[in-house]
C-alpha cells in the first residue's frame, strides 16, 4: 500500500487534538491526515494540516477552489511554507449557506493550475467524484486535472467493489487514494442516496460491522495494486470504527 490516509474534521483546536491523541493510541499504519476545510469549522484546513503534522508525518489540507481569487497571490502560501506543508487537495468546495464569505467562479482546474505556477514545490492533488455524472463526464474531468497538473488523486468513498474496480481500470497508472466511508444509519444511507446519488450494492446494511468489513476488503484491494487507501470516518463511532479497520 502507498499510503493510509485519515480524514479529520478540524471542528475546533481542543477536537482535533483529541482526535489525532485517539488516533495514534489506538491505531496503526496511518501516514496521511487529510483535513477538510469547512466554514462552519473553527479552523481552516491549513491550520488543521499544521496541528496535525505535530502528531503524525505529513497532513494534506484541502482547498476550496471557490475561494480563491484569480487575481491575488494564493493567501495560504506563506503559511504552508512556514509550516512544511507540502502536499494539498485541491476541491471545487460547496457555496457558502449565506453571503457573509466571499466566494469566486474558479474552478479546480484553475487552482491547480495557480499553485503549479506559485508554488511549484507543493504537490498537487485533485479530487475525483465518481457520482456526480457519467464515467465518461468524470474521464474528462480527470484529463483537465492532470493536464493542469494534478498529481494524483482521492475519490468519494466507494460502496461496492464492482464499481470501484470499474474505476481501477479507467485510473490504472495513477496515483490513487480509494476513498471508504462508514455508514450507520438508514437516514446516512438516504443522504448519500439522495444528496450524492450513490447506488448501494444488495448486501449492502447500514451497520458498523459492515463498514468495517468493505473498509478491510478496500485495504486488501489497495494492498494489491500500490495505491492509497483514504478513510472518511464519521465522529460518531469514530473509535469503533477504526479500531476495527486498524487496531493494533
Amino acid at each position: 500500500m502507498k499510503r493510509m490516509s485519515v480524514e479529520l474534521v478540524p471542528r475546533s483546536e481542543e477536537e482535533l487534538r483529541a482526535d489525532l491523541q485517539l488516533l495514534k493510541d489506538n491505531t496503526a499504519g496511518i501516514g496521511l491526515i487529510n483535513v477538510p476545510d469547512l466554514l462552519r469549522c473553527a479552523m481552516r484546513s491549513w491550520e488543521g494540516a499544521a496541528l496535525a503534522q505535530t502528531v503524525y508525518p505529513a497532513a494534506m489540507p484541502h482547498i476550496r477552489a471557490m475561494d480563491v481569487d484569480l487575481d491575488q497571490p494564493l493567501r495560504m502560501a506563506g503559511f504552508l511554507r512556514e509550516h512544511h506543508i507540502r502536499e494539498v487537495l485541491v476541491i471545487e468546495g460547496d457555496p457558502p449557506q449565506d453571503m457573509t464569505h466571499t466566494v469566486y467562479p474558479t474552478v479546480s482546474t484553475d487552482v491547480i493550475r495557480k499553485f503549479r505556477e506559485e508554488m511549484p514545490d507543493i504537490k498537487v492533488y485533485a479530487g475525483i467524484d465518481q457520482y456526480r455524472g457519467s464515467m465518461r463526464q468524470e474521464q474528462y474531468q480527470i484529463r483537465r486535472k492532470l493536464q493542469a497538473g494534478a498529481a494524483g488523486f482521492f475519490t468519494q468513498p466507494f460502496f461496492d467493489m464492482r464499481f470501484l474496480a470499474m474505476y481501477a481500470e479507467l485510473l490504472d497508472g495513477l496515483e490513487v487514494y480509494w476513498g471508504v466511508s462508514p455508514i450507520f444509519s438508514v437516514r446516512s444511507q438516504s443522504y448519500w442516496e439522495l444528496k450524492n446519488n450513490v447506488v448501494f450494492p444488495k448486501d449492502f446494511a447500514p451497520t458498523l460491522e459492515w463498514s468495517i468489513s468493505f473498509a478491510r476488503r478496500v485495504m486488501e484491494f489497495v494492498s494489491k495494486t500500490d495505491d492509497g487507501l483514504y478513510l472518511m470516518p464519521i465522529k460518531s463511532n469514530l473509535a469503533a470504527y477504526l479500531n476495527g479497520v486498524l487496531a493494533k
